[in-house]
């Protein structure tokens, strides 16, 4: 953590340039929103381009802050391309799951780097299980926050909790998720039981979507 990488730099450069587009010009920001009406006239480019729009500086720098902690544990374990596929792959898997639970929701739009952000953070989490983060100032370990943000998000999702994404937060954790694990197989048998955690919540979510109960 705290290491800055050239793709790290290239891709917070990149939010930070089209966000402040986005901020002053309206017509752009529009435009290249995820919004599912757009979505379904064609525009299929807003599955990525909106994860580069921001509502806000502190949301911008809020999703960079996370980023730049996170992203040197990905590349040091998968590479430059491993963690570029991470990050594109939970980009556009956090707009896919929004896409699939606001498809009949016309008028729904998001923008944010935050599908990709958390896509980045549970591939370090794979990678590095026993790592400790702080959580308003409390320190626990990397998997229990995993599971627990997860679990919060089928929360946020079932009770349309505040103004965020949570379906996007929860398809960008399974981005991460997968992509780490299809990289770097190994986890499967050297972290069974933490990948074994982080699939529950996953399941949990599919299972009760089945169920019609989200």
């Amino acid at each position: 953590m705290g290491k800055i990488d050239l793709i790290t730099i290239i891709i917070i450069g990149a939010n930070v340039l089209i966000s402040l587009k986005g901020f002053n010009d309206f017509s752009f920001f529009e435009k290249y929103k995820f919004n599912v009406g757009g979505l379904r006239r064609g525009e299929q480019i807003r599955l990525f381009s909106a994860g580069f729009l921001h509502v806000d500086m502190m949301h911008l720098f809020f999703n960079m802050f996370t980023l730049y902690f996170f992203a040197g544990v990905v590349i040091d374990y998968l590479g430059v391309f491993g963690f570029t596929v991470v990050y594109v792959g939970s980009l556009l898997l956090g707009n896919l799951l929004s896409l699939y639970f606001h498809n009949n929701e016309y008028h729904y739009s998001a923008v944010g780097a935050s599908g990709a952000v958390m896509g980045v953070l549970y591939s370090a989490i794979l990678l590095e299980p026993n790592m400790t983060l702080i959580l308003f100032v409390i320190p626990m370990p990397a998997y229990i926050f995993g599971v627990g943000y997860l679990l919060y998000s089928i929360y946020g999702m079932k009770n349309r909790l505040g103004n965020i994404g949570h379906d996007a937060h929860f398809g960008g954790a399974i981005g991460g998720y997968a992509v780490t694990l299809i990289l770097a197989s190994w986890l499967i048998s050297e972290h069974t039981l933490m990948v074994t955690l982080l699939a529950i919540p996953i399941i949990l979510l599919f299972v009760l979507k089945k169920l019609g109960k989200i």
